[in-house]
């Protein structure tokens, strides 16, 4: 999934005959806190709430204004993963996505970025969760895929964390179906260190309903 997927076409572009008060209005009714600015299909920045607050008169058109913005921005065949860091590092709840000539194409917003995160890491199917912990010189995707092929599962997604403090790594498996307790005695027979399981009934939906609580609080 690349950049152009999720460009949210429902948010127009700031211009900079607009005034700082039409910039709050549409940023209440959006429900964001960052709106571009667009001189034709040129992206000049992001403006945030707290500049617009901070204007002296915000009655009067934005290109009246001497303004310092901010210019992050995504290319269109950007992967999504992308797009998610620059919006957690730049805190930020839209992210302006520009074509091969830096032109401007439309927005990803946060509520989008995250459905597609769901989507990526198969949330929402139905199944169960493996986590293992290992050595780091143990890990190997391709084996541990193996063993959950060998009984007729397949793997949706998989997480891998680690901490410096620590030569240990956790990774988190998505199988596709619920009865696994074959694939923990294989895991097992391998030396593979299962440190907790769930199945759909007691993990996939409360994780839903937690995902779909984020999502409620992003739309707020």
């Amino acid at each position: 999934m690349i950049a152009r997927d999720l460009i949210k076409d429902t948010i127009p572009p700031l211009k900079t005959s607009d005034t700082g008060l039409k910039a709050l209005s549409w940023m209440d009714e959006f429900r964001v806190s960052h709106l571009p600015i667009v001189n034709a299909t040129t992206f000049l920045g992001l403006i945030s709430e707290e500049d617009i607050l901070n204007l002296n008169a915000p009655e009067q058109p934005l290109g009246n204004h001497s303004l310092s913005l901010s210019q992050p921005f995504i290319g269109e065949s950007r992967h999504v993963y992308e797009a998610i860091k620059l919006i957690a590092r730049l805190k930020i709840d839209v992210l302006p996505v520009l074509d091969e000539d830096q032109q401007y194409l439309g927005l990803i917003t946060l509520p989008d970025l995250v459905q597609s995160l769901a989507s990526i890491m198969a949330i929402e199917g139905s199944g169960s969760v493996v986590v293992l912990e290992l050595n780091t010189r143990d890990y190997s995707l391709s084996e541990i895929a193996h063993i959950v092929e060998a009984d007729d599962a397949k793997i949706l997604s998989s997480y891998l964390t680690s901490s410096p403090d620590s030569a240990k790594l956790e990774l988190t498996i998505n199988i596709n179906k619920l009865e696994i307790s074959r694939i923990l005695a294989s895991l097992a027979r391998y030396d593979y260190k299962v440190i907790a399981s769930y199945q759909e009934s007691e993990y996939s939906r409360d994780l839903q309903t937690r995902f779909d609580a984020l999502m409620n609080y992003l739309k707020i």
